[in-house]
């Protein structure tokens, strides 16, 4: 319902300017979209050009993951493809091979050329159509080769007639025959030449489900080339995702791991070791960003993360015990990333005092910003936040200005209410986003063309916390909590620390 709002038009000096959020256009820069954060966005911007570490801290909802993701469009796309080779020699130990995009391009085209041509069977040769089993020898009628039988004539396409063959059983034993001996006397395969340019060269065609395929000369060349190849295994493919996000990863996904098979890749039963490698984050952000949200939640891995950082390889090895992959590892898997973390401001001291050194030592710490001065230019990039959010929904339809002054209205409320500043605005921009969202459902719900101020003010008493609603109908928490406990519960004791407060406790902002 919303439209991207990008254009050359000049953009408004003012609120007074506008009478709605379509008349706003949204900056190409997804950094420029980062509301607020003015020192971040330019440690960002440095960071995406000289391959710079970055720690955002701060509290939820105020941008981090966003400019992250934004430093990432930054980047230029990957260049390098990695591989897992098999090692013939010692399967458990594969070796990794990096190609350049151009090489990886250039073989994607050879593979695509030695895939050969497709064509309808009725353009082969009659010969190499009746041969693979497409083309009645009888009656000239085409059928699928997987049909013993033409279904037109009855008669076998393998076959013109047994006892005119010198069949000595005719008819008693010639279809049981065919039956038992037909599919062995066809062939999947037909190597031939042809003339093309004044020149006979070698093709084959081959079967192709209910189509044909035609290897001319270079085709075969190319295939050739590729049988001489080692077999491998694209891990980090060239065309990828430079952003990768991971929260509270575990350690396969943060470091890789080699699936289990259990026939323990025995060459005719098993999977061979080098494809059940799976890389993980560390390696999939090579060349890109790896932002890990909530950083002190790793503990121990982060160590493992500071290894990857330094040594811009890591090793992917399996690492359930039990498992036939534990016998399989691959060394110097790369990693060159750039590490986008964030935290809280209460865990930034458990985030390990090494890994802290090494983004210090390459890269910046920045403590976010929570709120912004009220004045006229900042209430634009809260109009230009409105516009933004109702683009990214794509379900609900544009705003009005009144509607927007409201949400300016509660966001110099929350400024003073949470962060306890006056003349300013909150940049805990993730719940004035749901309020937005809100307000747009209204307005579809009730099919208005626009966002209007009622439609806001409705939506901040249907997106209060569950706290506020709760004094509102009970009075406070306390009162709440005793008037819905059961009589199992009061027995327990569980809820006895209730005693201990006071109903004042439970009505303090920010209480719970």
């Amino acid at each position: 319902m919303a439209s991207t709002g990008n254009s050359d038009k000049e953009p408004p000096a003012s609120l007074a300017d506008l009478s709605t959020t379509e008349a706003i256009t949204l900056p190409h820069d997804p950094l420029e979209r980062v509301i607020g954060q003015d020192e971040a966005v330019a440690l960002a911007r440095v960071a995406a050009v000289q391959r710079r570490n970055l720690l955002l801290v701060g509290p939820p909802g105020i941008g981090k993951s966003m400019i992250a993701r934004a430093l990432s469009l930054h980047l230029p796309i990957p260049k390098q493809e990695v591989r897992v080779v098999h090692n013939p020699e010692y399967p458990e130990r594969p070796t990794v091979e990096v190609k350049s995009g151009n090489e990886a391009e250039n073989e994607k085209a050879s593979r695509e050329y030695a895939g050969g041509e497709i064509v309808d069977p009725t353009e082969a040769p009659i010969t190499v159509a009746e041969r693979l089993g497409y083309r009645c020898r009888s009656c000239g009628s085409y059928s699928s080769p997987k049909e013993t039988y033409c279904p037109k004539c009855q008669k076998s396409k393998l076959f013109n007639n047994m006892s005119s063959q010198g069949n000595p059983f005719g008819d008693m034993f010639g279809n049981l025959f065919e039956m038992t001996m037909g599919q062995t006397l066809g062939t999947d395969r037909v190597t031939t030449t042809r003339k093309r340019f004044d020149k006979e060269e070698v093709v084959v065609y081959e079967r192709f489900g209910e189509m044909i395929r035609v290897l001319d000369q270079k085709a075969l060349e190319k295939r050739r080339e590729m049988e001489k190849q080692s077999p491998h295994k694209i891990i980090v493919p060239y065309r990828r995702n430079n952003f990768i996000m991971i929260t509270g990863a575990s350690e396969t996904e943060l470091l890789g791991d080699v699936r289990h098979d259990p026939y323990g890749g025995h060459s005719q039963l098993g999977t061979q070791p080098y494809e059940r490698v799976i890389a993980g984050a560390i390696h999939e952000a090579h060349e890109g960003v790896l932002y890990i949200d909530e950083i002190p939640h790793l503990g121990d891995l982060q160590r493992f993360i500071l290894t990857a950082m330094q040594d811009r390889v890591f090793p992917i090895e399996g690492h359930n015990a039990q498992s036939a992959g534990a016998s399989v590892r691959v060394e110097n898997v790369p990693c060159n990333f750039i590490l986008v973390a964030s935290c809280n401001i209460q865990d930034l001291q458990r985030i390990i005092a090494p890994l802290r050194s090494r983004v210090v030592g390459d890269g910046y710490e920045v403590l976010l910003e929570t709120t912004m001065k009220d004045n006229a230019a900042n209430r634009l990039k809260l109009a230009q936040f409105v516009a933004q959010e109702i683009q990214k929904d794509g379900k609900i339809p544009h705003a009005t200005i009144e509607a927007v002054n409201e949400i300016i209205k509660e966001a110099a409320r929350r400024a003073k209410a949470v962060d306890r500043k006056e003349d300013a605005l909150t940049l805990r921009l993730r719940e004035l986003g749901g309020v937005i969202r809100a307000a747009g459902d209204i307005a579809a719900i009730e099919q208005s063309r626009y966002i209007e101020a009622d439609h806001i003010i409705s939506a901040l008493k249907k997106t209060r916390p569950a706290e506020e609603q709760i004094r509102e109908r009970y009075g406070n928490f306390f009162k709440a909590v005793n008037e819905e406990m059961t009589p199992s519960q009061r027995q327990s004791g569980n809820e006895y620390w209730y005693e201990n407060e006071t109903a004042n406790d439970f009505d303090k902002p920010g209480y719970g």
